[in-house]
């Protein structure tokens, strides 16, 4: 075998066992979204076949009436608007917070860089009492409010983040910008945010992840069924009182992965570049 035929085939071994692969990781979404056109006998009969034998569209229908008399447009629109203030307060918020970190002096600034870094070292669960203690004295429970107030104080692994790749921008175009008359708040909005896009983009994509799958927060705060999201709605289809319909729970579950698949699909070609902060692109 020569050195030419032994490459070509080194290739197609690597991208067959990368297809493999790959099929393995996606299995379990094809089996689920499978499962939403099937009903509970097809589902739990241990089979591993994806090609449902009768296509049940109807577990669509069904499963979208919800339960309680609330929809489950209900639910995709209290998890949107949740999700989305979120997503945007925490872009807004950890860009001025790392700004300020990053390119501002004023008195205190290490020390409250540093108590910062520390709050990544704090499980959220350790929060979760003293939180709730103090919106519930506040009047703001039950309410959306706590699941979205947080993200308008920034959020440390975005903040920092955010420092990682203004490093990458030159100070030169600051001092260029405030010769040409720009102050503090103009270079920020003229000079770095612009150019801070690549890690903007992926604040978003991860925060959306983040937000949309978050089931403790909306568990703990939420109280009333037309309030709950969409992931404490796909938990209560499980009824071990009853008959769980397993086929339209995975039709829901199958819906609710087309906003986290639409917001990769429009931004992950910059999500790389956002973690990887190479720094300017021409």
């Amino acid at each position: 075998m020569n050195l030419k035929t032994k490459k070509v085939l080194n290739q197609y071994i690597y991208h067959v066992l990368v297809l493999i692969a790959g099929f393995i990781m996606v299995y379990p979404v094809l089996w689920m979204i499978s499962g939403s056109l099937k009903n509970n006998a097809e589902i739990l009969n241990g089979s591993l076949n994806i090609i449902p034998p009768n296509w049940r569209w109807e577990n669509f229908a069904r499963g979208w009436k919800g339960f309680g008399g609330t929809s489950f447009r209900t639910f995709f629109t209290n998890s949107i608007i949740i999700t989305g203030i979120a997503t945007a307060a925490t872009v807004v918020s950890s860009a001025c917070i790392a700004y300020s970190f990053s390119r501002l002096k004023y008195p205190g600034r290490k020390l409250l860089f540093t108590l910062m870094i520390m709050t990544l070292l704090l499980p959220g669960q350790v929060l979760l009492i003293p939180q709730y203690v103090m919106y519930n004295r506040m009047g703001l429970v039950p309410s959306i409010i706590p699941l979205i107030l947080p993200h308008f104080l920034g959020q440390a692994f975005f903040i920092y983040q955010m420092m990682q790749f203004m490093a990458g921008i030159p100070r030169e175009l600051d001092e260029a910008a405030f010769v040409d008359g720009c102050s503090k708040y103009g270079i920020f909005s003229y000079v770095i945010l612009p150019l801070l896009k690549p890690a903007v983009i992926t604040t978003v994509i991860i925060q959306f992840y983040w937000k949309w799958d978050d089931f403790q927060g909306p568990l703990v705060y939420l109280s009333k069924p037309e309030s709950y999201t969409v992931s404490i709605a796909l938990k209560l289809f499980a009824d071990s009182s009853s008959r769980t319909d397993y086929g339209s729970m995975f039709a829901m579950s199958t819906l609710s992965l087309i906003p986290v698949f639409l917001i990769f699909l429009f931004f992950n070609r910059y999500l790389t570049e956002g973690i990887s902060t190479s720094g300017l692109k021409g």
